[in-house]
């Protein structure tokens, strides 16, 4: 797991098809370059969800925000479709991704089914734009009205909307070992630090919320792209 964390050439870059835009020329480019599809890897993958992976160090250039062009394929790691696999959305429900920025895992839940309403909430004001670019680059006009950005602050979502989501994803802001294992500023390393004193009472009060805007009997996912106990299984374990 360290050597994963410190060393690049290890992350697992992902490409995620866009099935709006399918890139039929890329799909067989990848195949030859030895890619494999996480297809049939887990108890739920739709049918709909075309992602591939490299086993050896690659990365497929990124393509360009272009205004009403479509991008093809999404760049991400593929740990981070782990928690919209485990939403296992079908078509027609009313989802919430409570902290949606950029807008990686939003754009995955699409390509699993068509919602019936979803609701991409994004607290910081810099972050919604990234985000309204990101749902822009990938997803179709008459898809997009079936999508609503808000700009609320998420601990507030559960009492303005109860029971009101089948499924939500708590994707929580957390401390994000990568990044500061890899900063050679020591400050941000020490602040990242003291986060970890400090941002599990905001990640408890964002999985509060998400919980009350859950309907009962509906599935809500809590993540974080750290491996601190703290900001992961305590926030669970203390959260009422």
């Amino acid at each position: 797991m360290q050597d994963v964390l410190i060393s690049p050439p290890l992350w697992q870059y992902a490409v995620l098809f866009n099935r709006f835009n399918y890139p039929f020329e890329l799909e067989k480019d990848l195949q030859l370059r030895g890619y494999h599809t996480l297809q049939g890897s887990f108890p739920y993958y739709p049918k709909s969800m075309k992602c591939y992976l490299s086993q050896t160090p690659d990365r497929v250039p990124a393509e360009r925000h272009q205004t009403g062009h479509l991008k093809k394929f999404y760049l991400l790691n593929a740990a981070s479709l782990l928690p919209v696999l485990a939403l296992e959305l079908s078509d027609g429900e009313n989802v919430l991704d409570l902290c949606a920025a950029p807008g990686g895992k939003s754009v995955a839940l699409l390509q699993c089914a068509h919602p019936g309403y979803l609701l991409c909430n994004e607290y910081d004001s810099l972050r919604v734009r990234w985000l309204r670019q990101t749902l822009e680059s990938f997803i179709p006009q008459p898809l997009i009205n079936v999508i609503k950005v808000s700009e609320l602050d998420g601990r507030d979502i559960g009492d303005a909307q109860p029971e009101t989501f089948d499924k939500v994803l708590v994707d929580a802001p957390c401390s994000n070992d990568r990044s500061w294992l890899l900063s050679s500023d020591s400050q941000k390393a020490a602040w990242r630090i003291h986060q970890r004193s400090s941002l599990p009472v905001l990640q408890g009060d964002l999985l509060r919320s998400g919980i009350q805007a859950l309907r009962p009997g509906g599935i809500l996912v809590y993540s974080t792209c750290t491996l601190s106990k703290a900001e992961n299984q305590d926030v669970i374990t203390y959260c009422p």
